[in-house]
């Protein structure tokens, strides 16, 4: 909205600061946050109000989860709230990035409000079904895709090498689709300790922030030796975002949580982060920036896999998280020591803009 209006004052003045994504993207992250802190209270006393008992906890968990039994969830409404105000009014509304990631961000945020909503009321941690969960999911990502994709390439590029890609033509919106719903899960799955996936998604945001911009521009684009995609630059400012509305959320999500940000939250950033991977052209960069979630999911993967053919676990219990607490580890040296991982992922991923 700022932005439309500085176009249509065309940049004159002080007007002219709204040209620049850079300045965009510092002035939503604070808005968001800001936003987050001032709504954050006042969000948690009616979540606390309404669902009274609050999140069901797991009996077959770790048993120092049981000391959390009726702290509120569905916290991903603060996060969504403030994340979305601060789009509206610094970002581009006329680029269909904007439009592609806040359909994934709104649709992903809906799913995940109604899988929350049933955990509550029916006072089970089960929640929606698994299959109707994903064919919800395919649909709002297969709509994101069909509008990124109508602005980018079906060019599948690979990290550490330039100009190198896999044409993958019409199977590409397919691919794009997987790497939405892989990412909402992959942070789902994630969300399971006091902070933990938050941190990591922050994370994440800003070093996407980087490399949106820079796809974004022509000149760095051909500098590094990375896709060049017009209008990517955009999405550093829903990074941004992301990041001031994450920080915001972890101060009241920071051990001992008084709220959770419950599948309404984890789904609509893990689909967003997908949708700017996808947008940018650096769908591979993000599982190694997002390694973490990989890790988390593909414990769970192998953990059913192996159990159901053998009968026998190869964790302890997963998510992978959980493993490490069921070998003695605290919960805060799980969330610290996982967010340093995420860290150092991070700047491996954005070490693939030079290695090429």
């Amino acid at each position: 909205m700022i932005y439309l209006i500085a176009q249509w004052l065309e940049f004159e003045g002080i007007a002219n600061l709204v040209r620049y994504q850079t300045f965009r993207a510092g002035a939503a992250l604070m808005t968001a946050m800001i936003i987050g802190l001032i709504i954050g209270p006042r969000f948690i006393s009616m979540l606390r109000v309404r669902q009274g008992k609050g999140q069901p906890i797991r009996e077959d968990g770790p048993k120092s989860h049981l000391a959390k039994r009726g702290t509120p969830t569905m916290g991903g409404l603060m996060i969504l709230t403030s994340l979305l105000l601060a789009m509206l009014l610094w970002m581009d509304l006329t680029n269909p990035f904007v439009w592609a990631c806040m359909a994934v961000m709104v649709g992903f945020g809906l799913i995940g409000f109604l899988d929350d909503y049933d955990k509550v009321t029916k006072r089970s941690h089960k929640g929606v079904s698994g299959k109707v969960r994903l064919l919800a999911e395919f649909v709002v990502a297969g709509i994101a895709a069909w509008i990124i994709v109508s602005q980018i390439s079906t060019n599948l590029y690979v990290p550490f090498l330039s100009d190198r890609y896999i044409p993958l033509g019409p199977f590409y919106y397919v691919f794009a689709a997987f790497v939405i719903v892989g990412a909402g899960n992959a942070v789902n799955l994630t969300d399971g300790l006091d902070g933990l996936a938050t941190m990591p998604v922050v994370v994440a945001a800003g070093a996407f922030a980087l490399i949106a911009y820079l796809a974004g521009r022509s000149d760095f684009a051909t500098y590094l030796g990375i896709p060049y995609v017009p209008g990517a630059g955009e999405l550093a400012i829903l990074c941004a975002a992301i990041m001031g509305a994450g920080l915001a959320f972890l101060w009241f999500n920071a051990p001992p949580a008084a709220v959770f940000m419950g599948d309404t939250g984890s789904l609509a950033l893990g689909g967003a982060l997908g949708a700017i991977a996808v947008a940018a052209h650096h769908e591979i960069v993000l599982a190694i920036v997002g390694g973490l979630f990989v890790l988390e999911a593909a414990s769970v993967i192998i953990q059913v896999f192996f159990f159901k053919r053998t009968g026998k676990r190869v964790f302890r219990m997963a998510p992978i998280h959980h493993h490490f607490e069921q070998l003695g580890w605290s919960e805060s040296t799980v969330v610290i020591r996982f967010w340093i991982i995420s860290i150092v992922l991070a700047v491996i991923g954005l070490s693939t803009l030079k290695l090429r």
